[in-house]
Parts: structure tokens; C-alpha cells; sequence
């Protein structure tokens, strides 16, 4: 009995042996392999973003990232604490650190995103009291013209608890940057690495014993680049030609593709200062300043468009047949007009009586005052919705605002009752004033449609086929005589002051009147006026007067042009 007792344990303990080391072999070696081994993540490069002209407007650096390895909270913390004594490491950080373990606990829990070599060099010194600090090169993103692209490129940040829960964010891990605002969100996909991996062998209490050769690498992958149709030259005068002094946008098209030349806010911020992770000083700073130059104007910044909207007027006017380029209106201006009240021009002198081409270049309020009643008012609502100023551009860049336009009478009514409002709004809609707010973005994209023929280019950064729109529907002659009303305006009207030698401009000028504040500038136009390359539309608050602005807009114009030429010259030698 006991010889038989013997063989049939032995056989259970030699099945048992034969099942766990030979029929699932595979299993506990990987499990094996899981408590011995820690994956340690190795990030990409995000992809490089270029100009049109090859020049970088976000790259990658080599920098440094920190992490602790832990078997549990208590063990981080503790971790935490003693690091704390070596380096500085805010109540914040440390707090971040927990929540990347606890949403990844096998995963190394980053504390320095973009450790400094000072930094680093100290902890190395005294790696042996850390066992499980990983130290490792990472790359940090860049911006060479960071001010300048704000607007523009936007910057990365860590993801954050509530993205992983969105399916955009499926996949992601907590602890990994992501594109935040501008080209760096709208085509995170097309910027995002792939991530490698390396691997380092723990004990029990998952301190690092073996950190090289333990297995064999699986290296990052950086995506190619993003090639844009910005000109960073044009993108930095932009910049230079605001200085510290202005607020407001710029907006530069190309009139018959669409592409951005640039787009520019200002005041605007250095993006650098986010990599790695934003001080919350410089952050509060950032939200606190009066001025907002987190708000991004070209995109969000709605503004009465003043005269610069005048030309859709002429334009609905002319679409009906009420008026074409030599009409007269039946009363003179002479500094006003009286419709229920005096409704005032801003020349108080007056213009006399003058045609519809007159009128754009003196940019007189009596004439339009009389041509928007002539049209009515739900013909110009329509005709404005028409011409798309109540929808967003459609620009590849997150964020945009939908401009303010009523699309019908019934606007006014849910906003200040059946009973309070008239009729005499039509004299303010058809200045650009009352309810009217349109981004310089709108504006610039309507101007495509002036500059050619009356086709709206949808506005694009990364490079695509062109989408073009017919918005005007005018004959050739009619809009040849839109286009040279609008040359009048530089050569001899409201913008004489902006005219540049040997170029010739076409566009309008705005002065926007806003409560409380001293008058926007505006200015909106094409170069050359005879064959278009360049549309700019550019807002200056409190600037005064729209001469103020076309004499920016123009030395845009001038300088785009003149590098063209030059490029032009020296690919052809």
C-alpha cells in the first residue's frame, strides 16, 4: 500500500511538473517574464512641421525625461518624498506623478517630462539611492519662432484624465503628450509617433536590478513631416510689424487656392514655455493678462467689419439690378441722412452727389445708407448669408468662431423682442455696423471672391486640391468694375496714405466704432490688383482709423511680393 501510495504521488507530482513546465511553458514564462521584466516607454519624435519653403516651424530637441518605478502608492509617495530632497519637485508635480501611476500602474510614472541637465546630472550622482529611477533621453518639442506661430502651430501638453475617455484619445496612455490648439491638435494623428519600448528587470519590491540587455529594444517611429502653406518670412514680419504696441490679426490668402500665407494674433506668447509643462505662474500670467494673448483673434476674434463689408452691399445692390458702377443715389451726402433720425457720415463735411465707385473710395455712409434700403432688409439678411457670413471658413485649425450675421428678421425678434427694433437696422447692417460680427478669417475669404471671379476660396493650411466656391454673381464687367473701384480706394480714396511705389493695391478700409473704446482699424485687400497673389485682412483694435491698418496690410503685401520675386529670380537662374 504504501509502495502504491508512493507511485501515484509521484505520478500527480511528475503530471503536475510535466503540465506546468512543458504544456504551458509559454505561459509561465511570460508571466515569469512580467514580474521580472518592466516595460519602460520609449517616445518618438512628433513630426516635423515645415513652411512652404522648407523652413522648420516645429522641430524636435534632444532632452531628458524622469521616472520612478513603484509597487504601490505608499512606495511612490515615499519615493517622492526623498527625491524632493535631492531635486525640487512641487506639490504639483508630485500629485501629477501619482495620477500617471494610478492610470498605469505597470508603467514607469513620469515626474520630469523635460528634465534639465542640472537636474539630471544630480540624480545620476545619486542613482544608487533611488532604485527605481529610470533617467532616460527623450525628445522635447521646439519652436524656433515660437511668438510668431503661436496662433498658428499651437503646442503639446500631457494628455489628461477625461481625453483618454474620448475615442479621439483610444489607445493613449496617461503620461504621453498630445497637440494642444492650432496644427498640433487639428492633425494629431498625422503628428503623433509611435512609441517604442525598452525593458529593465525588477525584484520583488519592483527596484531596478538590470537596465541594459535584458531584452532586445523595440525603437520609436517619428511619422513624416507636415508640409504647410505658410511663408514663416511673411509669418515673422507679421510678428515684428506688431511688436509689443498692437492688438489684433493678420490674415494672409492665396486669392485662388486658398492657402494661408499666414495667420498671426497679437499680443501673442512664447509656446516653448509649455514644453514639458507649463509653469503655473507663467499659466495665471497668461490668463490674468488684460490683453489675452491666449485668445487667438484671427480665428475667435469677432469684430463689426465696418466698411470693409460695404463691398457686399454693392455687391447684393448690383446682383438685383438696383444700381450699377456709375448709379447715383437720389440724395446727395452732406454728412448725414435722415431716416426716423440722423444717421450720420463719418466725412461730416459730406461727399455730394456721387456714384456707386465714388462712394467705395470716399467709403461714404449716406450712399450705402440709401443703396441697404433700396435692397431692404430681408434681402440683404439673405443676400449676407449668401455670401457666407454666418458660417465658419472651414479652415483645417480647431477653434474657429462662427461670425454674427442674422440670417432673417426673426433674429431680432428672440433678441430684442417683436417691439424693439426697426426697420432702420438695415442702415447699420449695410455700413457693417450693428449685427454684424465678422472674423478676419470671413472677411479674408470674401475678398478671395472680389480678387477673382466671385469664387470664395476655402481657407487651408496643409497643403490639399482647392476648394473654391461661386458666391458673386455678377458678370465679368460688373465685378472688373467692383475691382477697379477697389483700386481707387488705394490710389486716390480712403487708403491713399498706403499706396507703395510701383505695386498696385486694391482694398478697403474699415473703422469699426465699438462702446467704450476708442474705433478698430480695419483693412481688407489684394495685390497686385491687376493679377492677385497675395489677400490680407487685418484688424487693429483701438487703431483708430482703417488708414492706420492698410498701411500694415500693404507692407505685408509688399514684402510677400518682393520675396517672391526673389525666389522666382533665383530658381530661374
Amino acid at each position: 500500500m504504501a509502495r502504491g501510495l508512493l507511485v501515484a504521488a509521484f505520478t500527480l507530482l511528475g503530471g503536475a511538473f510535466f503540465r506546468a513546465q512543458v504544456l504551458r511553458n509559454e505561459e509561465f514564462v511570460l508571466k515569469s517574464e512580467s514580474n521580472r521584466l518592466r516595460e519602460v516607454p520609449l517616445p518618438g519624435a512628433r513630426g516635423i512641421i515645415y513652411d512652404r519653403n522648407g523652413q522648420i516651424i516645429a522641430e524636435n530637441l534632444p532632452g531628458y525625461s524622469v521616472s520612478l518605478l513603484s509597487p504601490s502608492v505608499d512606495s511612490l509617495k515615499s519615493a517622492l518624498r526623498s527625491l524632493a530632497q535631492v531635486v525640487e519637485i512641487d506639490s504639483a508635480q508630485q500629485a501629477l506623478a501619482l495620477r500617471r501611476f494610478r492610470a498605469a500602474r505597470t508603467r514607469p510614472a513620469v515626474i520630469f517630462n523635460d528634465a534639465s541637465f542640472q537636474v539630471v546630472s544630480v540624480l545620476e550622482e545619486r542613482r544608487a539611492e533611488f532604485p527605481g529611477l529610470i533617467i532616460q533621453s527623450a525628445p522635447k518639442r521646439y519652436y524656433p519662432d515660437g511668438p510668431a506661430v503661436a496662433a498658428l502651430v499651437g503646442y503639446t501638453g500631457e494628455v489628461s484624465d477625461d481625453d483618454l475617455s474620448k475615442e479621439r484619445y483610444a489607445g493613449y496612455k496617461a503620461g504621453q503628450l498630445v497637440g494642444r490648439g492650432g496644427l498640433e491638435q487639428q492633425y494629431e494623428k498625422a503628428l503623433r509617433a509611435r512609441e517604442g519600448s525598452r525593458f529593465v528587470e525588477v525584484d520583488a519590491r519592483n527596484r531596478v536590478v538590470r537596465d541594459a540587455g535584458v531584452r532586445p529594444e523595440i525603437q520609436p517611429e517619428a511619422p513624416p513631416p507636415l508640409r504647410t502653406t505658410i511663408d514663416l518670412d511673411l509669418q515673422r514680419y507679421a510678428h515684428e510689424y506688431f511688436g509689443d504696441s498692437l492688438r489684433g490679426a493678420v490674415v494672409a490668402l492665396e486669392p485662388q487656392t486658398g492657402g494661408v500665407l499666414a495667420l498671426y494674433s497679437a499680443p501673442s506668447y512664447d509656446i516653448n514655455k509649455f514644453t514639458g509643462g507649463i509653469a503655473p505662474a507663467f499659466f495665471k500670467s497668461l490668463l490674468d493678462d488684460p490683453h489675452r494673448p491666449m485668445f487667438n483673434r484671427a480665428l475667435a476674434g469677432t469684430y463689426a467689419p465696418a466698411s470693409t463689408w460695404k463691398l457686399a452691399t454693392a455687391v447684393l445692390g448690383m446682383e438685383m439690378g438696383l444700381v450699377n458702377i456709375d448709379t447715383r443715389m437720389p440724395q446727395p451726402c452732406t454728412g448725414g441722412y435722415y431716416y426716423g433720425r440722423v444717421f450720420k457720415c463719418w466725412d461730416k463735411k459730406g461727399h455730394g452727389d456721387i456714384t456707386l465707385a465714388q462712394a467705395i473710395a470716399k467709403s461714404c455712409d449716406v450712399y450705402f445708407y440709401q443703396l441697404g434700403l433700396r435692397i431692404g432688409l430681408t434681402n440683404l439678411l439673405a443676400g449676407g448669408v449668401k455670401l457666407g457670413f454666418g458660417d465658419r471658413t472651414s479652415i483645417d485649425l480647431p477653434s474657429e468662431r462662427r461670425p454674427t450675421w442674422p440670417a432673417s428678421t426673426a433674429y431680432f425678434d428672440r433678441t430684442y423682442g417683436a417691439r424693439g427694433w426697426n426697420k432702420s437696422v438695415v442702415l447699420s447692417l449695410s455700413i457693417g455696423q450693428a449685427n454684424n460680427a465678422q472674423t478676419p478669417l470671413s472677411m479674408a475669404r470674401f475678398y478671395t471672391a472680389l480678387a477673382t471671379d466671385g469664387k470664395a476660396a476655402t481657407p487651408h493650411i496643409v497643403a490639399r486640391a482647392p476648394e473654391r466656391k461661386q458666391i458673386i454673381e455678377l458678370k465679368p464687367a460688373q465685378l472688373r468694375d467692383i475691382q477697379m473701384a477697389l483700386a481707387d480706394v488705394v490710389s486716390r480714396g480712403t487708403a491713399a496714405g498706403a499706396q507703395i511705389q510701383g505695386l498696385t493695391i486694391a482694398g478697403k478700409t474699415g473703422t469699426a466704432q465699438v462702446n467704450g473704446q476708442q474705433d478698430n482699424a480695419w483693412f481688407v485687400g489684394y495685390a497686385p490688383a491687376d493679377a492677385p497673389k497675395i489677400v490680407v485682412a487685418i484688424i487693429i483694435e483701438e487703431g483708430l482709423h482703417g488708414s492706420v491698418a492698410a498701411k500694415v496690410a500693404t507692407k505685408l503685401m509688399e514684402r510677400y511680393l518682393k520675396a517672391k520675386l526673389t525666389m522666382t529670380a533665383v530658381t530661374n537662374d
